[in-house]
């Protein structure tokens, strides 16, 4: 049987189509949750950076780390892995993962205007009008942002994505259950070896990009008949070299016969490829309210491929830590309102594992011994040499990522 992709706007009726359609066709329900499961397991990576891969909303640090990226290559590779089962619904952003090429799937969309939306928020989640439009203008555009980076479509509910869309304002859940069983039985969505073949296609491009991954590349791949075609689409000024480096990586992949690359649409475009380096730190915030300074000092780290974010007062440096957990901090002690000192205190009460570098022009020896037993990694004074920081900032990187793989 053909496989089921379900994709659903807020509010428009998804659970008790689901639920009635698992009912009548005894499909097994391939949810967000348990593809995030899986790619937890795949990957070593947290939970919530798999799930981030789902918002619209991208890390601070990700052009430096990749991670919502490597999250999505991973989350195609545990729903490449069930496709070699029948009878599947993959339901929520997860129905976006299965590509166009294999033909064995029933794409469903479930919509319904905005009225009849906010009518449905309010009844279910107790909330006004205009709290429940507000929530599903963020939840739809969570979707439209996964629907542009999986298939360069801005609108998630555009009809080429999709062989059934169905106006849940207008249909009743037994009437779009019948139509999605009735679309079934049709010999075009019916398995073939050429649809099998896809399914395999799919699953080799899959694994040689989760390969490139694990080396801190993140490319478009294909695959056909063993042949897997790589496309960059940023700018790399050493292409020959990148691109001699990523054959060299797909080719030991089993099942690769070939590797062919190409530069595609997006390459001559101002972003430049950067190739995450896992040794060195990537999730650096730098806390300081001399804007001149720590912007020069953001940008003589990033020469050094150090990637950095920077907030220029102690509210900011807590708010971002909250949403978004750097993995060192260096932070300045005398800044308007919350002091340097206040911050280490409190992310060493709420964020432990996160190191620590003071780096300020006008601290005390008594400032230095309050700030060590508060947990800082290193303390240090204006002007600093930028190779010791460098070299101290490795260290408490070093540190870090020790902790996390003791985890």
């Amino acid at each position: 049987m053909p496989i089921i992709t379900l994709f659903s706007g807020t509010f428009c009726k998804e659970e008790p189509v689901l639920e009635t359609l698992i009912s009548e066709t005894k499909y097994k329900l391939i949810s967000d949750d348990d593809l995030t499961v899986k790619a937890v397991e795949l990957s070593g990576m947290a939970a919530k950076k798999i799930q981030r891969a789902f918002s619209s909303k991208t890390s601070a640090f990700n052009k430096f780390t990749h991670e919502k990226e490597r999250a999505t290559s991973y989350l195609k590779l545990a729903a490449a892995q069930e496709l070699g089962q029948d009878n599947l619904i993959f339901a929520g952003f997860s129905s976006h993962l299965i590509p166009a090429s294999i033909n064995h799937v029933l794409r469903v969309c479930l919509i319904a205007d905005m009225e009849f939306r906010i009518s449905e928020a309010k009844k279910n989640e107790g909330i006004s009008s205009k709290e429940a439009k507000k929530l599903i203008y963020r939840q739809d555009e969570d979707k439209a942002v996964w629907a542009n980076q999986l298939h360069g479509i801005k609108d998630p509910w555009d009809s080429s994505l999709y062989d059934i869309i169905i106006p849940m304002d207008k249909t009743a859940v037994d009437e779009a259950v019948s139509l999605i069983k009735e679309n079934l039985g049709k010999d075009i969505l019916q398995t073939t070896a050429a649809s099998q073949k896809a399914v395999e296609d799919f699953l080799l491009a899959v694994r040689v990009e989760v390969e490139l991954a694990k080396e801190g590349h993140y490319v478009n791949v294909d695959a056909k008949d063993g042949l897997v075609t790589i496309t960059i689409n940023k700018h790399v000024l050493a292409l020959e070299r990148l691109k001699q480096e990523l054959k060299s990586i797909a080719v030991k992949v089993k099942g690769v016969r070939d590797v062919k690359t190409k530069v595609g649409k997006d390459f001559y475009q101002a972003d430049i490829y950067r190739k995450y380096d896992f040794e060195l730190p990537s999730r650096v915030l730098l806390v300081d309210d001399e804007r001149e300074f720590v912007t020069t000092l953001s940008e003589r780290l990033l020469m050094r491929d150090v990637g950095s974010v920077v907030a220029y007062d102690g509210q900011s440096a807590l708010d971002l830590i909250e949403s978004d957990e750097p993995d060192v901090i260096i932070l300045d002690l005398r800044m308007p309102g919350i002091d340097g000192i206040e911050v280490l205190r409190r992310v060493k009460k709420s964020n432990p594992s996160v190191e620590v570098i003071i780096l300020t022009g006008h601290g005390s020896e008594e400032d230095r011994k309050t700030c060590m037993e508060l947990g800082a990694f290193a303390y240090l004074q204006k002007p600093v040499d930028i190779d010791l920081l460098s070299e101290t900032l490795k260290k408490a990187n070093d540190k870090v990522r020790t902790g996390k793989n003791k985890i």
